[in-house]
């Protein structure tokens, strides 16, 4: 195996005509030079060059390798550089994933921020819920991943995974705005007891069902959807209630449904996640900074719509 660097001196060399010459445009010393052209021969296990005429002659051997030593050179030149780029955030990609409504609310704000401060940027979003979304990360499908959890619900484990903290989103009761409690800042969940429930992403409803139990009751569900807005629909046309996180009604709501805080009721979590190694890439370590900071924005909004 050829070491690049002595491609890079080699190159040098021919270009410059000698040894002097060729330490004196790289800034080394001539014993430098010819040390390292030394050790590229005995690499190649063939001569390079022959002294004629108190100069220096390549070899044929030499003479082949001078046919590839300029583009080789070239390659790795633009490669430092796009490197540099990356490096220094004038360039890059960056593979987002999040949930539905982390998509429509968080990214969008995130994605401007990223953009503004770094043009070159290049950012792409799949969507997928969580625990999908962290085995995406896991494989390598994307660089940051958005999830959501409950207190109830075990957080990723292991060293490969770390996490940014970015909101806590409360979860509201969706009520059609013609409900006796409807008029009501907040409600407690136990209050609730005796309604139809319209149910929503498998995750979300296993919390709230452990949340009407702790209240006291088994919630009578009547309807599941993963679709928010058709959630809002059923409970809009008097089919349910719901409980529904904020980050989702801050985005898209009925005209006909409202939400309610629910007293007692724990809030979901949302963290923005990355492989322990990626934090050391400039676009993924700016990217959960940034996160962070929109998160921290939104929370001090505190949905105040609802």
């Amino acid at each position: 195996m050829v070491d690049p660097r002595y491609i890079g001196v080699f190159h040098a060399v021919v270009r410059n005509g000698s040894y002097t010459a060729a330490a004196r445009s790289l800034g080394y010393s001539q014993p430098a030079v010819s040390q390292q052209m030394r050790a590229l021969e005995r690499s190649l296990d063939t001569p390079l060059f022959l002294r004629a005429g108190g100069g220096l002659e390549l070899t044929e051997a030499g003479r082949i390798l001078a046919a590839h030593a300029e583009s080789v050179v070239g390659d790795l030149t633009a490669a430092g550089n796009k490197i540099a780029a990356v490096r220094e955030l004038r360039s890059g990609n960056i593979r987002l994933c999040a949930f539905p409504s982390a998509s429509a609310t968080l990214v969008p704000r995130a994605v401007a921020r990223a953009t503004e401060r770094h043009p070159d940027l290049r950012i792409s979003l799949s969507e997928a819920e969580p625990p999908d979304s962290l085995e995406a990360l896991r494989r390598g499908d994307c660089d940051v991943a958005l999830a959501f959890s409950y207190p109830d619900t075990a957080e990723p484990r292991g060293e490969e995974i770390v996490g940014k903290a970015v909101l806590d989103d409360p979860l509201v009761a969706v009520l059609p705005t013609g409900h006796e409690l409807a008029e009501r800042e907040s409600v407690e969940l136990a209050e609730l007891a005796g309604q139809r429930w319209i149910a929503g992403c498998p995750r979300c409803r296993e919390h709230f069902t452990r949340a009407c139990s702790a209240a006291g009751f088994e919630p009578d569900i009547a309807f599941t959807t993963d679709d928010n807005l058709a959630v809002q629909g059923l409970v809009a046309a008097g089919v349910g209630i719901a409980v529904m996180p904020a980050l989702v009604l801050s985005f898209l709501r009925h005209p006909n449904v409202v939400g309610r805080r629910v007293a007692g009721l724990e809030h979901r979590r949302v963290t923005a996640y990355a492989l322990r190694e990626q934090h050391r890439i400039p676009a993924t370590a700016s990217m959960l900074e940034i996160f962070g900071e929109v998160g921290t924005e939104m929370s001090l909004g505190d949905n105040s719509q609802l």
